[in-house]
């Protein structure tokens, strides 16, 4: 694969699925038996409403990825905006896309 910016199409089995998460800011998408032999390489887009939000993927397998999402709020300290530590953000849709690597 080249980083020239060229495209070259994906050539492996590729699976997308949407959940919401839970009281702790957790979401496991579940991949359909046999689609990977290793973990796959999976991208996560959040459809949320306004704030900021972060995620990360805790844990990868060739079964099942788990997602984590955090909601932070904006604080302005001395005129300065800042965002306060994150807590678990429940009930935001989270989309992922898992590639074959």
């Amino acid at each position: 694969m080249s980083t020239g910016g060229s495209y070259a199409p994906t050539a492996g089995r590729v699976e997308r699925a949407r959940g919401v998460t839970d009281g702790s800011g957790n979401v496991t998408f579940t991949w359909p038996v046999g689609a990977f032999s290793t973990p796959p390489v999976v991208t996560v887009a959040l459809q949320s409403g306004a704030g900021f939000y972060s995620h990360r993927i805790t844990a990868n397998a060739a079964g099942s990825t788990t997602v984590n999402v955090l909601a932070a709020a904006g604080v302005t300290l001395l005129g300065i905006g800042v965002l306060a530590a994150g807590a678990p953000a429940s009930g935001v849709t989270v989309h992922a896309h898992a590639a074959a690597p």
